[in-house]
């Protein structure tokens, strides 16, 4: 299991240093939420400050949209080289061009589902992405309560990607901790982003480590 620490949750007046932290303590992936307060009701951080993490990270970044105007967002932050670039297709009336965008970009093209939209939205889109994450809490703030129905939805993903896609990575974001993440690894997933879990911590290595089952 891969773990991706969300800054959303960091100290935003000790940036760098948490950012630093989390990598040292053993996390896979630093995931990057950025917010336009249109398609999610909060804004968080724009592409200048979204570099200064860039720089003080020593592991991927793993970039998730919850804006509108995804091609525009995508040429502000692709200069960071971000290991993957994830988007709502709630948001994209044309999934497979911005799929193609990122990747042209050497960026790993990812997809996205809120807590109640179906995986079988994927069916054609499933072989063309490296990841897919779901949400499994509604997107816009952190400390989040985990939605139980997001098991089965991972199962039902790992499913269908067995038949189209056996390499594809499911990540899972919110409400992690570590009581839920051993049920998400049986049930097919392979990355978590955890924020409130790791950043309210005082020892990070331990929380992470207790993630990764």
């Amino acid at each position: 299991m891969k773990i991706a620490p969300s800054i959303l949750s960091a100290d935003f007046g000790n940036l760098a240093e948490d950012v630093k932290a989390v990598c040292d303590a053993g996390a896979d992936l630093i995931h990057v939420d950025v917010m336009d307060g249109h398609f999610v009701p909060n804004m968080t951080m724009g592409p200048m400050i979204v570099k200064a993490v860039a720089k003080a990270a020593t592991k991927p970044l793993d970039i998730h949209f919850m804006v509108e105007d995804i091609p525009f967002f995508i040429d502000l932050y692709k200069d960071l080289k971000p290991e993957f670039i994830s988007f709502h297709i709630e948001e994209e009336k044309h999934i497979n061009r911005v799929i193609q965008k990122i990747r042209n970009e050497g960026i790993r093209p990812a997809v996205v589902l809120n807590p109640a939209t179906p995986v079988s939205l994927l069916e054609y889109i499933v072989a063309d992405v490296d990841m897919v994450l779901l949400m499994s809490v509604n997107p816009g703030f952190g400390g989040q309560k985990f939605i139980p129905s997001v098991l089965d939805k991972t199962k039902e993903l790992r499913e269908l990607a067995e038949k189209k896609n056996p390499s594809l990575l499911i990540e899972i974001d919110g409400g992690v901790n570590d009581k839920n993440a051993p049920l998400l690894k049986e049930a097919g997933a392979d990355i978590l982003v955890a924020g409130s879990y790791v950043f309210g911590s005082d020892d990070y290595s331990k929380v992470i480590n207790s993630l990764r089952v």
